[in-house]
């Protein structure tokens, strides 16, 4: 479920000559609400400086623009204060020898929680059950008669110091934002009795503004609402956060009854996880994946479980296992659903190398989930047989995100190589940085292996540092296989990056154009793909004739 917001504004110049406030509400697109979240803001330019409109409509208009912008991997309090320390530095830039000042509290919120930035005089309150909650800090002098100069805004200094606030969302709340043209003359009593007096958020809006403007206020007037109608889903910053506040769940037991859900029994366990099966209400089996007690108090442990989660949620697709909300869960755990089937690994042990036509059709779609997969910026980083399933639904699904890689979001340890040996590619036995062509490769071998049981360099033992050279042709053991598809698998598994597809979809796009693509392919030499062969051949001929000759003199 997905955060549910209602919003509304109002601003009124009032007595003055020019609104140097400025109001914004950010609704983007589904994706980006999720990642990024909503964004309101409320600016208030100082009348004392050269433009303070201008300051306060560009510091709103550089938030709007450019926080969208961001990477995804930034955190919200991240990138807020990024883009305004740099508006900092342009309006300290930009005011020709006077200063372009402006207050702001910009509000962004995402799944279950919000965060605040804050500088000056505006403020921005909770209401909820009736209760009216400051939640920023007005920043001007204590002294008498300083209560309305400034001792902290944006164009002021340098450095400017922002003040930050983040928070879990509570359903049916509301953020009240307001500028000092509203709250220096209402007070909080009568704000309060505003907002509870007009459930109507745009009429609350007016009203506040109209009200400050009848009470006497000299200034610009602006006021903007927020409501929260329903709370979204929590996504990995904030899981992040909650971490430490998460307990792992107790052992399970067969029959026991565990936050909804029914345990049916222990299915694995490792050093590193426990799964159990479960059942929901309606009896539908789920998977239960948490952590063994030993990791009671890993944070890296439980932060990589917690990413699992947010990876496959990311994923959401037909290729993928869905992830259960588990809204009300209060442990460290995850659920997501079983399938029955068979994985490729099983496939293979029991029918030996897959049929050109079967292997054809599930080659094209494990490329296409990886594709869908790298277009999320996501890396799996443990392609194998073992962890692609074959659904008895006919889907091929690919599983197991433990050792899955964001960039910018995850983090190894220098020492750990992750993965399966013999499908790690070359460059990441040499340290380099994980990249979606790893993913290929891993790809490349897991359907070499499938098509003929052998792996192009042979089989690598972890504590193996391997040689990479030629690969082994796969056509040496399947003499059938159709030569664009033994070009394609080499091209996969090459051991130069540069000579390797770039993306799943190029490959997926040389085998859906299969032999119309194979006349521009030069077959490689027979000494390239046969070189043992070859040198055996020229050697035997070579005896032969030397024999021969040997013959002929000692018989002429």
């Amino acid at each position: 479920m997905s955060l549910q917001l209602s919003f509304a504004q109002a601003s009124a110049t009032g007595p003055r000559d020019e609104n140097q406030d400025a109001l914004r509400g950010v609704t983007p697109v589904p994706a980006l609400a999720a990642s990024k979240g909503y964004l309101f803001a409320i600016a208030d330019g100082v009348s004392q400086c050269a433009d303070g409109g201008l300051a306060a409509r560009s510091t709103l208009q550089a938030l709007a623009l450019d926080y969208y912008a961001t990477p995804e991997t930034w955190s919200v309090a991240q990138a807020l204060e990024r883009l305004l320390l740099a508006q900092n530095r342009w309006l300290q830039a930009n005011g020709g020898g006077q200063p372009l000042l402006t207050t702001v509290s910009a509000l962004v919120l995402r799944g279950r929680r919000f965060t605040l930035a804050h500088v000056g005089d505006c403020r921005v309150y909770r209401w909820q059950a009736d209760a009216l909650q400051r939640v920023s800090e007005d920043h001007v002098w204590e002294q008498p008669g300083m209560q309305h100069v400034l001792k902290r805004a944006l164009g002021l200094d340098q450095h400017v110091v922002l003040d930050f606030l983040d928070g879990e969302l509570r359903q049916g709340e509301t953020f009240v934002l307001l500028s000092d043209g509203v709250w220096a003359v209402l007070g909080d009593t009568a704000i309060a009795a505003i907002v509870r007096d007009q459930p109507d958020l745009q009429s609350a809006a007016q009203t506040l503004v109209t009200a400050a403007h009848l009470a006497g206020s000299q200034d610009n007037a602006s006021a903007l609402l927020v409501r929260v109608d329903t709370l979204g889903e929590t996504n990995i910053g904030d899981a992040l956060i909650q971490l430490q506040q998460w307990p792992l769940p107790p052992t399970l037991k067969p029959g026991q009854s565990f936050e909804g859900w029914q345990v049916e029994r222990l299915l694995g366990q490792s050093q590193q996880s426990l799964l159990y099966r479960v059942h929901d209400g309606q009896q539908q089996p789920w998977l239960l994946k948490t952590l063994p007690a030993h990791l009671h108090d890993h944070h890296q442990a439980g932060q990589a479980l917690l990413s699992e989660e947010w990876f496959l949620k990311r994923m959401a697709g037909r290729h993928f296992p869905e992830v259960h909300a588990a809204s009300q869960r209060q442990h460290l755990y995850y659920v997501m659903r079983e399938y029955s089937g068979a994985t490729l690994e099983d496939l293979h042990t029991k029918g030996g190398p897959l049929p050109l036509v079967q292997w054809l059709d599930l080659a094209e779609r494990l490329l296409r989930a990886v594709g869908l997969m790298h277009r999320r910026q996501i890396l799996h980083r443990d392609i194998k047989p073992q962890n692609l399933l074959l659904g008895d639904d006919g889907e091929l699904r690919l599983l197991d995100f433990g050792l899955a890689w964001c960039p910018g979001l995850s983090e190894d340890q220098p020492s750990l190589l992750p993965g399966t040996p013999s499908f790690i590619a070359p460059e990441a036995f040499r340290g380099e940085k994980p990249t979606p062509q790893q993913d290929v490769y891993a790809v490349g071998v897991t359907l070499y292996f499938l098509l003929t049981g052998h792996y192009p360099y042979g089989e690598i033992e972890a504590f193996q540092r391997p040689r990479f050279g030629v690969p082994v042709s796969a056509s040496r053991y399947r003499p059938d296989l159709p030569e664009w598809i033994a070009h394609g698998l080499e091209r996969g598994v090459a051991a130069d990056p540069a000579q390797r597809f770039e993306t799943a979809e190029e490959w997926l796009l040389q085998l859906e154009q299969g032999e119309r693509q194979s006349l521009n392919i030069r077959p490689r030499p027979l000494l390239e793909r046969e070189p043992l062969k070859v040198w055996r051949t020229v050697a035997l001929v070579s005896l032969l004739i030397n024999l021969t000759l040997l013959y002929w003199l000692l018989h002429a």
